[in-house]
């Protein structure tokens, strides 16, 4: 098979191939590891995308959110 065919059926198929792969992983990942070990590295992989995802989008998130938990200016 040529790379192009790859590429193309990769981009035709990409969301079950990915939720395959994904699938793969959590399969694997409970058999080796345990559930609630499996389950807490997602919730740890969730959480960090979370956040991730509201720093992308807003640069201050971070010192927003420890404002609120903190006394201001306790971090800086």
């Amino acid at each position: 098979m040529d790379i192009k065919q790859v590429v193309d059926f990769y981009r035709a198929h990409c969301g079950e191939i990915n939720g395959a792969f994904i699938g793969f992983i959590i399969a694997i990942s409970i058999l080796i590891i345990g559930f609630m070990q499996t389950i807490f590295i997602s919730a740890c992989i969730l959480f960090g995308y979370y956040i991730g995802k509201k720093l992308s989008k807003d640069k201050n998130y971070l010192r927003n959110l420890l404002d609120k938990f903190l006394p201001p200016g306790t971090y800086r």
